[in-house]
């Protein structure tokens, strides 16, 4: 083939690939997706996955497989997310401990930061409920604080796992409050923290969710705070930490739909668009107020400046964390 010849075929398959790319993205869908979620079956996160997911078969058209892919603390299946190829044909539960707090802690991840994935939309939070036994002596959060000012160290507080975002919302309270709650970890997860509170083996707990909200109305505990901003309509009698205290607390387990880097942008908008009227769905609005979750459909953009702001935050309360266990000669 002569040289001109070369020229022209290059310039042939270029001209081939400009025009298939935008048909390629309108016709996206045209294969099932996999949407991995990073933890076990029957978790909370769980649920919201699949709900998530079952409308948004129906607002994108096309057929989702959900694949749970737990261990790491969420960050086995969220490696796998971020390694798969950027074609919109795999996509992910991202959580906020796997996104911002893991890749602080381990360097061995396949991602580092938001830069390293593509946000398509925040789904929802979860907030953190601080429970005590329904019979317990403090019947206001400023009652309970006091107790912990006057006895620093003493009240415990059942979390689910070391410097998980239970842990650090009690350690963000202690920060903001200038009070020393103790955290007790459970390797069961915050249901075996609920029970612990329950048969009165500490003081209290952060509790998330379902169950915690079928504990307190079946009078087995009661919530003195909520770490969230506004009203949480789940507990609507519940004080607001940040808001109605006063407390800058108020980190959430929150949730978001993520997808490898350099996902084309078309394919992007798409899923994005479709995400946004998948969480507004009335089937998602009811599975969340049974469920204890607040969905919050931001955009791409807002989700992903939501995240980096999160990053921010944890990095100064871990490293305010390190010196307080420094002083401490932990």
């Amino acid at each position: 083939m002569t040289i001109k010849k070369y020229f022209m075929a290059g310039i042939a398959a270029a001209l081939t690939l400009a025009v298939a790319a935008p048909v390629q993205a309108q016709d996206y869908p045209s294969r099932d997706i996999t949407f991995i979620v990073p933890f076990n079956p029957g978790g909370s996160s769980d649920p919201l996955s699949r709900a998530f997911a079952a409308q948004l078969e129906k607002t994108l058209k096309g057929n989702i497989n959900v694949e749970n892919r737990a261990g790491g603390s969420a960050t086995i299946g969220t490696n796998l997310v971020v390694t798969a190829a950027p074609d919109g044909y795999t996509i992910g539960l991202g959580d906020s401990a796997a996104l911002i707090y893991q890749p602080m802690v381990n360097k061995n991840l396949e991602y580092n930061s938001t830069d390293d994935y593509t946000v398509i939309t925040k789904l929802a939070d979860v907030p953190g409920m601080l429970v005590v036994k329904a019979d317990a002596k403090w019947n206001t959060f400023e009652e309970f604080l006091e107790d912990a000012r006057k006895n620093p160290g003493k009240l415990r507080a059942g979390v689910s796992g070391v410097r998980s975002i239970s842990d650090l919302v009690v350690q963000q309270l202690n920060r903001a409050a200038d009070v020393d709650i103790a955290t007790v970890p459970f390797t069961g997860g915050g249901g075996e923290a609920l029970l612990a509170v329950m048969g009165g083996r500490i003081e209290a707990a952060i509790g998330y969710g379902g169950n915690t909200i079928a504990q307190v109305n079946a009078g087995k505990l009661k919530v003195l705070a909520v770490f969230a901003k506004g009203d949480y309509p789940p507990v609507p009698d519940a004080i607001s930490v940040p808001d109605d205290a006063g407390f800058a607390a108020y980190i959430p387990a929150s949730y978001t739909i993520i997808a490898p880097k350099d996902l084309p942008k078309d394919v992007l908008d798409k899923l994005a668009a479709a995400s946004k009227e998948a969480i507004e769905t009335p089937e998602m609005k009811e599975f969340a107020a049974k469920s204890g979750f607040v969905l919050d459909p931001k955009g791409p953009d807002d989700a992903r400046a939501e995240l980096k702001d999160l990053s921010v935050e944890m990095t100064g309360l871990l490293k305010w964390m390190d010196e307080k266990e420094a002083k401490a000669g932990k």
